[in-house]
């Protein structure tokens, strides 16, 4: 008996040592939340702020719903822009000074949950064997624009939404006037370029673990903050954490929540759609390819070859910015979208 207790106890303390030495090198890792974050959370959580403005629907491709929200200026519209996120993440992840900033420009803005992900639907049927590519995701896209009756429109598209856009622009160019791929990539497998920097997906598994094991509320709005910290560039800055709160609550409360599976099932849709450099290549879609020379996820140099293979391209390399589009940072983008837009665009389309 005495042989099992201490056994016991043997097991019990290795087990201890290796939980705090677990947490330990977490905290090491991840970086810390700002000082307001706790009292930011704990009046998101008393009360409902965000609320949609635009006219939500579902558009169909095939037997999958694509919720989408389109939102319009109150006077005339220029043109019509839609928008495609990135890797497991839906159309809130847009931000609002983002969005508001190009529907004052005179442009409806159209935003749509990536299916997997959202009020789209989640695809309970995928497998390895019965999994969807980046041209599956390009057709939601179109669906969208044929569900409005638009017949051309601006593709903007961000990380994996920039690949996308790229796959709508070859598939189907006479429905694209401009395309702007923003943080992206023409071939993500490219062995001659930095692959996919594994210390930051490191770090947001550390994230994941952190604040997954014990899930609330709370502990989805910190994993949200954390994430976007680790994909800050060189130039650190405040983050609009109120607004994070509240978008993470919306999308708990009101809508399906986070899928789990998303991050899964995008990254089976870009390694099943493989290079796009060769159809980039005899691309005719006017395009701006914008991207910040500290991204910390997809490298610069995926940018910069992008743009080298898409003909007569219009380039933005933005220094400091990382993975993500800040305020800090969403002026200098819009203005760059706006004036390639103007200067591609013959009639008001």
């Amino acid at each position: 008996m005495k042989i099992i207790k201490k056994s016991l106890f043997l097991i019990l303390s290795i087990l201890t040592i290796l939980i705090l030495g677990g947490l330990i090198y977490i905290n090491i890792n991840l970086p810390n939340l700002p000082p307001l974050t706790n009292k930011i959370i704990d009046n998101a959580l008393k009360k409902n702020a965000i609320k949609l403005r635009g006219e939500q629907g579902y558009a169909k491709n095939d037997d999958t719903k694509i919720w989408y929200e389109s939102i319009s200026p109150e006077d005339s519209i220029k043109g019509n822009i839609i928008l495609i996120m990135g890797i497991a993440n839906d159309a809130l992840a847009w931000p609002d000074y983002f969005i508001n900033s190009l529907v004052d420009g005179g442009y409806r803005v159209i935003r749509f949950d990536n299916r997997g992900t959202g009020m789209s639907d989640w695809m309970d049927d995928w497998s390895a064997n019965n999994s969807y590519s980046l041209e599956n995701m390009a057709d939601d896209a179109i669906a969208i624009l044929d569900t409005l009756q638009i017949p051309k429109a601006h593709v903007i598209g961000a990380s994996l939404g920039g690949m996308i856009a790229q796959t709508m622009c070859i598939n189907y160019p006479e429905r694209v006037i401009t395309l702007v791929s923003i943080m992206s990539t023409g071939n993500i497998m490219d062995p001659n370029l930095p692959s996919i920097n594994s210390t930051t997906i490191k770090n947001l598994m550390l994230a994941q673990i952190k604040y997954g094991i014990f899930d609330s509320e709370s502990n989805q709005i910190k994993l949200h903050i954390t994430s976007r910290m680790l994909l800050m560039g060189d130039d650190k800055y405040e983050l609009d954490l109120e607004n994070i709160a509240n978008s993470v609550l919306y999308n708990l409360r009101q809508r399906e929540g986070f899928n789990s599976d998303a991050s899964k099932q995008h990254i089976a849709a870009t390694m099943k759609s493989g290079s796009r450099y060769e159809e980039l290549a005899k691309l005719e879609t006017p395009t701006l390819v914008i991207h910040g020379k500290s991204d910390p996820l997809i490298d610069f140099k995926h940018g910069l070859k992008t743009y080298e293979v898409i003909p007569n391209a219009d380039s933005l390399w933005i220094k400091g910015m990382g993975h993500d589009i800040p305020p800090k940072f969403s002026s200098i983008v819009v203005i760059g979208i706006i004036d390639h837009i103007k200067s591609n665009t013959v009639t008001n389309e």
